[in-house]
């Protein structure tokens, strides 16, 4: 690459100036600012220990030195300590042409030894439906997924689903109540969502049975003590624990419905998973650890027969490990979970995909698997990401106004095919071809607005923004391959046959080196988000190419250019352009339309 060349000339200018040996690491290379002439930037400022001369000065020294002994710099302007370098025409061509034979290029394949990486997001509750902040969790672990595979990683996707505790008995125990026998096939509706609204009716009926509580002077705690609808429901976990066989097969009933619809939403959504744990069949697991912990010393039984970590040592507090009641709770379940896919997988890496919510937990988890010996423990890594709202506010799942990931990915197909009409993008297409543009603009949309925000902060939704033609949007990044395409399929129509290498002696623009670097970039952007965990990288970089190559596209003709040497380079960079666009947004999990 020319960066490596230019750094080694470098490396050798400061040897033969200043007498003095830097390693490469020590070469500060980047690319120019737009604001400068140039293409690449060196930083002076880490060199002057050895030049003992001024920034200004060693600058000029250094381009002096470039310009006559390094055939790939043209030419070069120094401001202050930054020596801005521009370089040759031909090195761009000769860099595009070597891309073009790369039908993959950026990738890395794994191999039979590459690092085993299990990434696990999701992670949902089956007495509700997948919602907003399943979407964020959900997109940002699979793009995740998919960037570290490009890194050369093999991974396995994972999920755990919570498929047992207090919550899952309240969705049944009001099913068994005021359900009458419904089922999905009775009511017409998705599994998923009928469970989720028993959750909902068991909240409503235990809170009006708190307030006639309280009406009869009770107060909060001591309602809350008496209420017989929580107390059935405890009773109902402990018969599930002890292997009740009508509390199981109710069970298993209603979370075949709940997976049933998972699976729809899943699909939809473009996710999948390697492998999905349960917590019905690892919380046992947990539970063996914590008395075998116990036993060890490592951790301590209450005189209420609790069982308790004592971590303020590592400057934490004490945290349960089983209730007096011998039920487990989540963190005995993680610890369950993590020992069973260890054994299950040699994994050199696992990343949990979690909100931020969670940061204790994990860093407590993470304590309590190395205390227990496992050699594992200290390497987690807690992928934390911030919240998602919608601009009406936070979500409430307890109250029903939580906003489903189907409702709102219904909403984005619709929006997008309204929009789409508006603009006149689907004229001439047929009713399946529309909606067939309408579910790829609008679960693209979805995507893109989510990933392309940094994953630490919090952020808000809003359906309408996501879809503009013309803006940071996965919709604008679709609208321009299928621009792309569109060129393509013209120069195929009128019989152009593209040669396999560019002639590096033909003239091109400062605008097309620029677009060439831009391409070239991609292969460390996929670096540097598999390095930091961030989508977000692959979001802004598809969307500056994108943008650079609509501003080539406004200035310079293609298939109208007379020069037929100048006519392919321009089809060939647009046909590379277009390959990094449809590979890099697909780590996304976005796909692209061949036309709009």
């Amino acid at each position: 690459m020319i960066e490596q060349q230019i750094t080694g000339a470098i490396i050798t200018g400061i040897k033969s100036l200043y007498g003095a040996e830097v390693p490469a690491e020590q070469i500060q290379l980047q690319k120019t600012k737009k604001e400068f002439k140039g293409h690449l930037t060196l930083v002076v400022f880490p060199l002057l220990r050895v030049s003992k001369k001024s920034p200004e000065v060693t600058a000029q020294e250094i381009g002096e030195y470039l310009q006559a002994n390094e055939p790939t710099i043209a030419s070069y302007n120094v401001i202050k300590g930054f020596l801005n370098l521009t370089v040759s025409s031909y090195c761009w061509i000769d860099l595009l042409n070597s891309i073009h034979k790369q039908p993959n290029y950026g990738i890395t394949a794994a191999s039979e030894q590459s690092p085993l990486v299990m990434i696990e997001y999701s992670s949902p509750n089956t007495n509700k439906p997948l919602h907003l902040g399943h979407i964020r969790n959900n997109l940002l672990g699979y793009s995740l997924s998919e960037i570290m595979k490009a890194n050369g990683n093999k991974v396995v996707k994972t999920n755990i689903v919570n498929d047992r505790g207090i919550h899952i008995c309240k969705s049944m125990l009001a099913w068994e109540k005021w359900g009458n026998g419904e089922t999905p096939e009775s009511s017409g509706k998705k599994g998923d969502h009928l469970i989720g609204e028993y959750y909902v009716l068991f909240d409503k009926h235990y809170k009006q049975e708190l307030k006639e509580l309280e009406g009869k002077g009770l107060s909060k705690e001591q309602a809350e003590a008496e209420a017989t609808l929580m107390a059935e429901a405890r009773e109902m976990l402990r018969k599930w624990e002890a292997g009740d066989e009508h509390v199981r097969s109710l069970w298993s009933t209603m979370n075949s419905w709940v997976y049933a619809g998972f699976d729809e939403t899943y699909k939809r959504m473009g996710v999948d998973f390697d492998k999905i744990y349960y917590e019905s069949e690892t919380y046992l697991e947990g539970k063996n650890e914590v008395l075998r912990g116990m036993k060890e010393g490592v951790f301590y039984q209450r005189e209420d027969a609790s069982v308790w970590a004592d971590l303020t040592k590592d400057g934490l507090d004490e945290k349960l490990l089983l209730r007096a009641d011998g039920t487990s709770v989540y963190m005995t379940q993680d610890i369950g979970t993590a020992k069973l896919r260890f054994d299950d997988y040699p994994i050199d890496k696992m990343i949990y995909v979690v909100g931020n919510e969670q940061n204790y937990h994990f860093q407590v988890l993470s304590i309590l698997l190395d205390k227990l010996g496992f050699a594992f423990g200290k390497g987690l890594v807690h992928f934390s990401y911030g919240m998602v709202e919608l601009p009406e506010g936070k979500m409430k799942s307890r109250e029903g106004t939580v906003v489903d990931a189907d409702d709102l990915m219904d909403e984005m197909v619709n929006t997008a095919r309204e929009i789409s009409q508006e603009l006149g993008k689907l004229d001439e297409m047929t009713p399946e071809e529309i909606e067939n543009i309408a579910r790829i603009v609008g679960l693209g949309s979805l995507k893109y607005f989510i990933l392309k925000v940094d994953p630490r902060k919090n952020m808000t939704f809003n359906p309408k923004e996501s879809i503009d033609f013309n803006g940071n949007t996965g919709s604008f990044i679709q609208y321009t391959y299928a621009r792309i395409r569109s060129v393509l399929r013209k120069a195929a129509e009128q019989n152009i046959t593209l040669p396999g290498e560019i002639p590096t002696s033909i003239a091109i623009s400062e605008k097309e080196e620029n677009l060439i670097q831009t391409v070239a970039a991609y292969a460390s952007t996929i670096q540097e988000a598999g390095t930091t965990y961030s989508p977000a990288l692959i979001c802004n970089y598809i969307y500056d190419l994108v943008k650079e190559y609509n501003q080539f596209y406004h200035d310079f003709s293609i298939l109208r250019e007379e020069n037929a040497d100048l006519k392919n380079f321009r089809l060939i960079l647009s046909e590379n352009v277009a390959q990094v666009i449809k590979t890099g947004i697909s780590l996304l999990g976005i796909e692209v339309p061949e036309r709009m």
